[in-house]
């Protein structure tokens, strides 16, 4: 299946075309409130203004006045996309749909009285609550490590500085030297994303320090599309990254930013660069709203909502909702199934079944791109997939090559859905 712009807003209006709102239920307009401007919030916001056409008052919060893509920061890493590209402002979603854009740091949540504080001194009611605010780190996890270091040892694992920093430090590497990265335990943002993401820097070293070495602290056993990088690697980085998985070690991993030092198993190594991508939990605000239930917030799988309270809904990285990865495709599929119900339950508008789908592309090098795919519906207790795909090891050059235009397309027509 090929995806580009033009059919990924095609069949989005498919979906949504016959969604007129009928009349709102009482005199005045039912407030939502989205916190968070990301593909999940923005698109759940997007969606609820569109189809009720007016009928519902939107209101996004959200901190930053320019948001940049984590989805495809890696090609950035690697050299090819602009950091511009990343990048996506809220004025359509205000211009062209009457969303109220604030922009503000949502700071509370007071559930009895369905309001949300906010940074800025604003409180806000609403009708309806969407929590959309992607990820945190579990402070902790990697000894050594917290937020305070990640100017010298990034994490880049929310875009925008974050991620021109690890680009400096990558391209400014001494010769020979070495970037290790800390890879995260289950569950995280975009599950294929480090392993990308090392791909990347071991295109941009093949470039410009031929005798640098990859090294990867990995917790896990195994990871997404494992198979494919392995294979990727050996053709096109041979000899230059080694992976330590928890058997020697990878497990149990010090880093020493101070010094520029890790320790693993007990040895101390210097590095060049170190890359830190942390455990991860909800979002802050959802644990202070009491919608997290331990590290995520649970939701029913049918709509998104939120287990600890029918007036909130929870969507993107920051929930607890069975099969589903965390990427930006999830939580734009999700965001439409919140979409539909919100307007359901605010103007009796017909609701639909819940569908949700999930792509997850991967460049290995120059035009060798990979995918992993499913379709997804609620079970009883948590969304299930119920069909899946995946690139093969062994595919010609040519259909790698037509991967990775598709996933160019993709990245167009998503970010158009999102912000419009």
């Amino acid at each position: 299946m090929t995806l580009n712009r033009r059919l990924f807003l095609a069949s989005a209006t498919a979906v949504t075309a016959t969604l007129a709102a009928p009349a709102v239920l009482g005199q005045a307009r039912p407030r939502v409130i989205v916190i968070g401007g990301g593909a999940g919030g923005a698109t759940a916001a997007r969606y609820i203004a569109k189809d009720s056409d007016g009928a519902i008052d939107v209101t996004l919060i959200e901190p930053t006045r320019q948001y940049y893509t984590c989805f495809f920061s890696n090609l950035y890493l690697g050299g090819f996309w602009e950091y511009e590209n990343l990048g996506h402002s809220y004025g359509t979603l205000a211009a062209d749909y009457g969303i109220n854009v604030l922009h503000d740091w949502a700071v509370g949540v007071d559930r009895d009285a369905k309001t949300v504080s906010t940074a800025g001194g604003h409180t806000l009611p609403y009708d309806r609550l969407i929590v959309a605010p992607g990820i945190d780190f579990i402070e902790g996890s990697v000894p050594g490590w917290d937020v305070s270091a990640q100017d010298v040892m990034p994490h880049a694992y929310k875009a925008g500085s974050q991620t021109q920093l690890l680009k400096h430090q990558v391209e400014s590497m001494r010769e020979g030297g070495t970037f290790a990265m800390v890879a995260p335990p289950n569950p995280y943002r975009c599950p294929p994303g480090p392993y990308e993401r090392v791909s990347m820097v071991a295109h941009v070293l093949s470039q410009r320090n031929p005798t640098a070495k990859i090294l990867v602290l990995d917790p896990k056993e195994s990871f997404s599309k494992q198979g494919l990088f392995e294979e990727g690697w050996a053709r096109h980085y041979s000899g230059r990254i080694e992976r330590i998985g928890p058997d020697f070690g990878g497990d149990a991993v010090e880093v020493r930013p101070d010094s520029m030092e890790i320790v693993v198993d007990g040895e101390v190594q210097a590095v060049d660069v170190c890359n830190v991508i942390p455990a991860q939990k909800a979002g802050r605000i959802a644990e202070l709203a009491g919608l997290t239930d331990g590290n995520w917030a649970p939701v029913t799988p049918t709509d998104m909502r939120s287990r600890l309270d029918e007036a909130c809904f929870v969507l993107g990285d920051a929930s607890a909702q069975g099969a589903m990865p965390k990427s930006g495709f999830s939580a734009n599929s999700q965001a439409k199934v919140v979409a539909n119900a919100v307007r359901a339950d605010l103007t009796g508008s017909r609701l639909f079944p819940a569908r949700y789908s999930n792509t997850c592309w991967s460049l290995i090098a120059p035009e060798d791109g990979v995918k992993v795919g499913a379709s997804y519906e609620p079970g009883a207790d948590q969304i299930e997939s119920v069909s899946s795909f995946v690139s093969q090891v062994g595919e010609d050059a040519d259909l790698r090559r037509r991967t990775y235009e598709e996933s160019i397309g993709w990245y167009e027509g998503i970010c158009a859905d999102i912000f419009g």
